[in-house]
């Protein structure tokens, strides 16, 4: 089953995809939502989606933005711009870029499917072609292979310490940093230190950001100063870490 992913920073439009889409018909599930370009770039590790619809005007990292890093990252994600009349022209221009379609809002459920199938249509093509590469042995050799130079682990963890307030910093990032794929340095990371990636990444951004709190610095700096430009997207990350929101930790 495919993987989707929709970001938006309007929620209705996400809850309007989710219901309106026949997804399993088409061999589909929608695995996670984002609601600004950089939620979408902090989670899409764990999301691993194969389709992302993005919106093209979100704060603090749009739609061409997020496509720019992703693309990068993720050369082979298949990405659909969704965006407003006024804006289809810009996006076009803006986006030189492998972006599989564009579309305009509102959406029409059945254009939608049409491009889905399209779309479904390239990805098992992709499957097609690595069956046949299987078949006849010339795959890619697993990057399995012993660890040199002391634990893979510990020197990620010295390497997000010393760089968490970059808001890149993500798996694919550091993986490429490494030398590593990210299923690999992800699978090595949980085996080593029993959490997953994104959660010792977030849990280094709170305990500064608690600091930042403790000093009654504003939530926007905050986000800013641990790697998280959205301050949306902190404060639920604040919450859920701490249980309190930010400005009530704060007084």
């Amino acid at each position: 089953m495919y993987r989707v992913m929709l970001i938006d920073d309007e929620l209705p439009v996400r809850k309007l995809m989710l219901s309106s889409i026949d997804w399993a018909s088409l061999d589909m599930e929608v695995v996670g939502e984002a609601a600004s370009g950089i939620e979408a770039i902090n989670v899409i590790d764990d999301m691993r989606p194969d389709i992302a619809f993005v919106d093209i005007s979100m704060p603090f990292m749009n739609g061409i933005e997020f496509t720019e890093v992703a693309t990068k990252n993720y050369p082979e994600l298949i990405i659909i711009i969704m965006t407003a009349f006024d804006k289809f022209e810009y996006a076009r221009k803006c986006v030189s870029l492998p972006v599989f379609d564009y579309m305009l809002k509102p959406m029409v459920r059945t254009e939608v499917t049409d491009t889905l199938l399209r779309a479904k249509a390239r990805l098992d093509a992709r499957l097609g072609d690595r069956s046949k590469s299987l078949v006849f042995g010339s795959a890619a050799p697993q990057d399995d292979s012993a660890d040199e130079g002391g634990s893979v682990s510990e020197q990620i963890m010295r390497y997000i310490e010393a760089n968490y307030t970059d808001s890149c910093v993500n798996l694919t990032s550091v993986a490429q940093q490494f030398g590593f794929s990210s299923s690999y340095l992800s699978r090595k990371f949980k085996q080593e230190t029993g959490r997953n990636f994104l959660e010792y990444l977030t849990e280094c951004r709170m305990k500064k950001a608690i600091e930042l709190a403790e000093n009654n610095v504003k939530m926007y700096k905050a986000s800013a100063a641990v790697g998280i430009p959205d301050p949306n997207y902190f404060g639920r990350c604040f919450k859920k870490f701490t249980g309190k929101g930010y400005s009530e930790y704060v007084r």
